[in-house]
């Protein structure tokens, strides 16, 4: 069983974690490129799989606990600070990262080219919120003092 729902935690970390990191990252270099006859089409649909793909993304902390409770360990110290970037990652994204996409959307709709402070400042808050990603996916591979063996 603990197999199966450590299987199923990192299926759900690379179906719903991988999309939104990319797209995210996709969206200030769109941004900064468009012009007034390209439309909104590139820009507006990464942030709709960075919105869309947020949401999935909640599947992966229930996972988590989960395996975590199946595998006894949830008050292991890498286990504690997973959750704790996990949640640092998901507050950056839905507080910071798409309410900024969608600032710069409706720039472009009004045919406005946004600014190149704004999409430099949302490309350092997705490196930010990739970052805390990847910590989070080290630690759930490597699992510092793990009695599994990895």
């Amino acid at each position: 069983m603990t197999k199966i729902l450590l299987s199923l935690h990192v299926l759900a970390a690379i179906v719903a974690v991988g999309p939104v990191t990319v797209a995210a990252s996709m969206f200030p270099p769109a941004a900064r490129r468009w012009t007034p006859s390209d439309g909104i089409g590139t820009p507006a649909l990464l942030h709709r799989i960075c919105r869309v793909y947020a949401g999935v993304g909640l599947t992966v902390p229930a996972l988590g606990f989960a395996t975590a409770a199946a595998m006894g360990v949830l008050g292991s110290g890498w286990l504690i600070t997973s959750i704790a970037l996990t949640a640092a990652a998901a507050g950056i994204l839905v507080a910071f990262v798409l309410p900024r996409q969608e600032e710069l959307l409706d720039q472009l709709k009004g045919e406005q080219a946004p600014d190149h402070r704004d999409t430099v400042q949302l490309a350092m808050l997705t490196g930010i919120f990739n970052l805390l990603w990847a910590t989070v996916t080290v630690l759930m591979i490597v699992r510092p003092g793990s009695t599994t063996g990895a």
